[in-house]
């Protein structure tokens, strides 16, 4: 049987998922056979696994740290908001439906066998089990029938670090707050506090950690420092929207990625945004599109809202008059779908209805109810224009959408994206995306990622502008990607009574 610990925290976004990617990576180092688990999230930003199974992201990133393969038991179920009220549900990696907030609180108690039975898979398979709660435990009107925090732990008899977000201020309000909204049975689960995002001189704080222990009878096990890390983060509060590049524009292409209302998978930007020689930004505004040599589409949980977005914003018209000037465009899912000419939606996936496409590329779209989410890999095609360069290479990622695209007539103009085939299965080979006139789109979640994509998105771009870089080749993103853990697991092994949290294991 594996032995847990759970990560808590006093709100959203104080670094949970953080933490708990990097105990993984600590555990994983120090030869623990370790796995996240996270009963429900709640997130726009997910993972399709080997299976073909939806997870939220944050526990792909977490497993990865681990040097595990994701799977559909670290994230039993996980909720993608489709509007204020609503979302849809995923259960074991598959959606069964969309419910409102209060169809889902009825519902939720019939979710407890799905995820014991869950997290009985991973504790037959390792040795320690890192456990992420979600918001807040002191959410009193959230209390009844927890299934995420201490009710969770509860259920798998957890030992808790309760986190706190010193960079938001009033972190000891926070963490006491919290401790006094607690039954006295769930206080008594909680054996240590964790202040994270600190900066400045950890002297100065001192005296308030004695106090706080002092206040709450319980360690204080570690203040984080603020540290500049390149980890996938959860899309409700991440900060990369506002994030200022500071790469020389001078010395860079210019990509601009239209920030949607209800932007998803935006990892698929990750790759773009660490290379030395890119400069990525995120735009709402139509004048922010000026001079880019490449707009992005991306994807959407709702792409006939987001169009619709799109087109009162002035994004729109703003995108066809760049298009008319020669930026190239690229759409991803939801953004590929918009680049059509029409939308369908006769069951009421999305919205319902119809919708004029923004008619870059002769295909429509008509969305249907059942879901394709799989891993696939392939190669791009024989492409023109000024993506040209990109023609052959390999491609590997995922797809995860509710609509099927197609030629808007046999004689549509335009040619198929990339050729591919679903990972795991046999003679399932199918032409992606479309490509006319600089303008491309594709299903494939990752398109960017693999090994030399971005190298060569840059040469076409920089070449179209007529610019001449220096040759500076991006790094192996996997390796990257692994270096970013280690340093995390290196802050937290400098900055955590590790002895501490070892002893609560009982190891």
């Amino acid at each position: 049987m594996a032995k847990p610990i759970m990560i808590q925290g006093t709100m959203s976004g104080v670094g949970k998922s953080l933490i708990t990617a990097g105990l993984c990576r600590v555990f994983k180092q120090d030869g623990y056979r370790t796995a996240p688990f996270k009963s429900q999230n709640m997130a726009l930003n997910s993972y399709i696994t080997s299976e073909g199974l939806e997870i939220g992201r944050a526990q792909a990133v977490q497993a990865q740290a681990a040097g595990i393969v994701p799977s559909a038991a670290m994230n039993p179920v996980l909720l993608k908001p489709t509007s204020d009220v609503g979302s849809q549900v995923i259960v074991n990696g598959q959606a069964i439906g969309t419910m409102s907030a209060k169809e889902y609180f009825a519902y939720k108690q019939e979710l407890v066998p799905v995820i014991k039975k869950a997290y009985q898979t991973l504790d037959a398979s390792y040795d320690l089990i890192v456990i992420e709660g979600a918001g807040s435990p002191a959410e009193i009107n959230l209390k009844q029938n927890d299934i995420v925090n201490m009710g969770l732990a509860e259920m798998l008899d957890a030992p808790v670090l309760l986190t706190g977000d010193i960079d938001r201020g009033g972190v000891f309000a926070q963490l006491l707050g919290t401790l006094l909204l607690l039954e006295k049975e769930e206080r008594a689960r909680v054996k240590g506090l964790i202040i994270n995002k600190f900066r400045g001189d950890p002297g100065i704080l001192a005296p308030g950690v004695r106090l706080l222990e002092q206040k709450s009878g319980l360690p204080v096990v570690g203040t984080l420092p603020y540290t500049q890390l390149d980890i996938e983060e959860e899309d409700s509060l991440t900060n990369r929207f506002t994030r200022t590049d500071r790469k020389n524009p001078a010395q860079a292409v210019d990509i601009a990625v239209i920030r949607f209302p209800r932007i998803s998978n935006f990892t698929d930007f990750r790759v773009l945004e660490a290379h030395p020689q890119i400069r990525l930004r995120y735009v709402t505004h139509a004048t922010q599109l000026s001079g880019a040599d490449l707009i992005v589409l991306p994807g959407t949980k709702n792409t006939m809202g987001d169009l619709r977005w799109l087109r009162a914003s002035g994004l729109e018209a703003a995108l066809l008059k760049c298009h008319a000037q020669g930026s190239v465009i690229f759409g991803i899912c939801g953004g590929y779908q918009m680049l059509g000419q029409h939308l369908a939606d006769p069951d009421g996936a999305e919205e319902g209805g119809q919708l004029r496409g923004i008619g870059l590329l002769a295909l429509h779209t008509v969305f249907q109810k059942e879901k394709v989410t799989t891993r696939v890999r392939g190669r791009i095609g024989r492409l023109s224009g000024a993506l040209a360069a990109l023609s052959g290479l390999e491609v590997a990622g995922y797809e995860i959408h509710m609509g099927v695209t197609a030629p808007y007539d046999t004689a549509a103009a335009g040619h198929m994206f990339s050729s591919l085939e679903a990972e795991g299965c046999q003679a399932r080979k199918k032409a992606d995306g479309w490509h006319q006139q600089n303008v491309y789109g594709t299903y494939v979640h990752g398109v960017f990622d693999a090994d030399g994509m971005a190298d060569a998105l840059l040469a076409a771009l920089a070449k179209k502008r007529g610019i001449c870089l220096e040759t500076v080749h991006a790094r192996s993103f996997a390796e990257y990607q692994l270096e970013q853990f280690d340093r995390l697991a290196g802050m937290l092994r400098a900055h955590l009574d590790m002895g501490a949290i070892y002893r609560m294991l009982q190891i």
